[in-house]
């Protein structure tokens, strides 16, 4: 069984095949049940929780990431979060792979959002904000990157000293970054706004948002938490990856459609159609895009194929 650490599943994951793989399994005949949680209890501190998100092409290949979940690790110096992608053979059941879910998830995620940005963005999309400054912050600018034509990177956080060290390192790495202090000021003149954050509240204003702008939502992924407002609602053509994960998790989408601000049938497409055409994504110049993503399990499963045979050379 082949066994993938952190920088073997980075390596093997490169933006421009990654994006494509993503986009071929929302094409695919790929199965994805619903996702199991399940509460852990924990002698003397918070509970745990266990995630499943399993995925399977019928005959191909089959896939189950798990993921922990222990709030009490912070008193512990360890990550709060752990998480394996196992693969396996979908004709044999074999068990083919273990692949490191963290650095799996940062990645299909970000390259997730730049698919979509390859339908909702405009093709002159040269300046990219990034509100948040988690692992998700440098895999974005990368995954936008490598769909337009991104000449200027922005960070934003509520810590500028971390904000500083994310630009730092995006510079090292051959990126025009920068860390900005006014996000308002930034959001009003960035092409692509990519958030990904834990905010309960939100952080870019509707308003804020000049003609042709792109909002990119990755964080918030309850319903109790947002990153964007009832404006940045109104204004934009809202799209999502998946209808029943945002209606059911995102906070973005489920307080306006709580509200009545959003109703179900003005949400333009999920990923799936626009990549099958069935939807032609951004009609002109001036429209305001939004792209609320809560994760699939379709994307982790594409991922772990391609590392697999990226590692492997088997098809």
């Amino acid at each position: 069984m082949l066994v993938l650490d952190e920088e073997q599943t980075r390596a093997a994951l490169p933006w421009p095949e990654l994006i494509e793989a993503i986009a071929r399994m929302f094409q695919s005949e790929c199965v994805m049940p619903v996702r199991h949680h399940h509460e852990m209890e924990v002698p003397d501190e918070e509970s745990a929780t266990l995630l499943l998100m399993p995925a399977w092409v019928p005959g191909r290949y089959a896939g189950v990431k798990t993921v922990s979940v222990f709030p009490g690790n912070v008193r512990r110096g360890l990550p709060a979060i752990f998480g394996t992608y196992l693969l396996s053979s979908g004709a044999t059941g074999e068990m083919l792979a273990a692949i490191d879910g963290g650095e799996l998830t940062a990645r299909r995620t970000a390259a997730a959002s730049a698919l979509a940005a390859r339908h909702l963005a405009r093709p002159d999309a040269e300046e990219l904000l990034v509100c948040g400054t988690g692992r998700l912050s440098l895999n974005l600018m990368f995954a936008h990157g490598t769909t337009r034509p991104i000449k200027r990177y922005r960070v934003w956080g509520r810590n500028g000293q971390a904000a500083g060290k994310i630009a730092a390192e995006a510079r090292a790495l051959g990126l025009n970054a920068e860390a900005v202090a006014d996000v308002e000021a930034a959001a009003r003149t960035a092409d692509i706004i990519s958030c990904a954050t834990l905010s309960s509240t939100p952080l870019i204003s509707g308003e804020w948002l000049k003609p042709g702008a792109h909002l990119d939502l990755v964080g918030a992924f309850k319903p109790s938490m947002r990153e964007s407002d009832d404006e940045a609602i109104r204004r934009a053509s809202v799209y999502v990856d998946t209808r029943a994960g945002a209606i059911a998790e995102a906070g973005d989408i489920v307080q306006p459609l709580n509200s009545g601000v959003l109703k179900q049938g003005d949400i333009k497409a999920e990923l799936a159609e626009l990549v099958s055409g069935a939807h032609g994504g951004r009609s002109h110049d001036a429209e305001i895009t939004l792209f609320k993503s809560v994760g699939a399990a379709l994307e982790d499963l594409a991922g772990a194929i391609l590392a697999y045979e990226t590692v492997t050379g088997r098809k």
